[in-house]
């Protein structure tokens, strides 16, 4: 599994331009919790990542775990 900051980077990359309260309303978070991700401060739980490989359709494991 790779580590906090380097799905931290891949959430940053797959965001681009949209904003982060949109993410973060598509994946029923706080606009914080999205920056602690993307930051590599925290790891969202099965839930939250489900919810955001939805938002940028992508799989759990692409995104997660590979």
């Amino acid at each position: 599994m790779p580590s906090a900051k380097e799905i931290g980077k891949r959430l940053l990359e797959l965001r681009g331009d949209k904003a982060r309260e949109e993410v973060a309303n598509a994946a029923g978070t706080s606009v914080s919790a999205i920056s602690m991700y993307e930051n590599g401060e925290r790891v969202p739980r099965d839930a939250i990542k489900i919810k955001l490989a939805a938002f940028y359709k992508k799989s759990v494991q692409e995104i997660f775990f590979d």
